[in-house]
């Protein structure tokens, strides 16, 4: 096989973890696709033991890229309340400042 671009590895995941599973090395792994070395398969591995791990811990995978016009709202009763969290620990920052300074 001729040498490989990396753009479509994802495709290859459920095959490269089949091939895992069934005991192939890396290295072997990358000689059948025709890698140019075993760490493709390996960063591929790793990204996604790590988001498997994220999923277990709770942490839902966050859409890459700014969100479409007519994608439907996220939480907005979150995003208000940490709004207005930051905008009190703001206003106690400014406060003491001013205390500070002597201006109030």
């Amino acid at each position: 096989m001729s040498k490989r671009k990396y753009e479509q590895v994802q495709q290859l995941l459920p095959e490269i973890r089949a091939m895992s599973a069934a005991g192939k090395t890396q290295r072997e792994i990358a000689e059948h696709f025709g890698f140019s070395d075993k760490f493709v398969v390996k960063r591929l591995l790793k990204r996604e033991r790590d988001k498997d791990a994220k999923l277990r811990a709770g942490i839902v995978p966050r859409p890459k890229g700014r969100p479409r016009k007519d994608a439907p709202p996220r939480d907005v009763v979150a995003e208000q309340a940490y709004e207005i969290n930051r905008l009190k620990m703001e206003n106690k920052l400014l406060r003491d400042f001013l205390q500070l300074a002597g201006r109030k």
